[in-house]
This record gives structure tokens, C-alpha cells and sequence, in this order.
């Protein structure tokens, strides 16, 4: 389905500006609801686990859910041009997904190195 309203022109139907907005308004809210999972979970007391999980899995039904509706929804018109929002939402999803895993590995792996700057010596008396 975008394959095809690419295929038929979409890009040319869309100025720069627009598109940066449209950018700009996604990326925003995908920060808020990051932020909202991540608060809410904090709040109500999960472990750091669970809230990792909570934060991930709390804006991940975008694509999933929003292509069958939106096919419902629009059927017949310009399909492409409808969705658009939502396929540029998923990306950034997947890419500040990305990072944000790999923030959090850096950090897991943190805690389990061990201290350098602790060094015994016994002295052979």
C-alpha cells in the first residue's frame, strides 16, 4: 500500500515544509508518550525492567493497528497520502527504539563490571 502510493507519486504531492512539520509534530509525539510510560511506570513503582518494557511496548501499536483501520477508514482514496503520518511515525519509533536499547544495555553493563578503583595488595611480611 505505500509501496505503491510511492510508486504513483507521493513524494511530489508533498513540499519540504510540510514534510518537515509533519516530522518535527511526530517525533514530538512520540517524546510525549516515551515520556508518559516512562513517568507512569516510574510513578506507580515498577522495577527498572519493567519499566523499560513498559516504555517500549506503550507506543508500539501505531503500525500495526493503524494500517487496518486507516484501510477501513479511507478506503478508496489516496491511501498513501493518509498513512503518511503513521509510517513516519513508525520510523522514528524504530530508530529512538534503537538508541534507547542501546542506552540501556550500555547502562545494565555498567552495573555488573567490577570496581577499578579498589585495589588490595598484600604485602609478604
Amino acid at each position: 500500500m505505500f509501496s505503491s502510493a510511492t510508486l504513483s507519486g507521493i513524494w511530489h504531492q508533498l513540499a519540504l515544509g510540510p514534510l518537515a512539520v509533519l516530522c518535527a509534530v511526530s517525533g514530538g509525539l512520540l517524546a510525549a508518550m516515551l515520556a508518559i510510560t516512562a513517568l507512569a511506570a516510574r510513578s506507580l513503582g515498577f522495577s527498572r525492567e519493567d519499566r523499560i518494557a513498559i516504555m517500549f511496548c506503550g507506543s508500539k501499536k501505531s503500525l500495526v493497528t493503524g494500517i487496518p483501520m486507516a484501510n477501513v477508514l479511507f478506503a478508496g482514496q489516496a491511501l498513501g497520502l493518509v498513512v503518511l503520518p503513521l509510517m513516519i511515525f513508525h520510523q522514528l519509533q524504530l530508530m529512538a527504539c534503537a538508541a534507547l536499547a542501546r542506552h540501556y544495555a550500555r547502562t545494565s553493563l555498567r552495573a555488573f563490571e567490577p570496581a577499578r578503583h579498589h585495589t588490595f595488595t598484600v604485602e609478604a611480611r
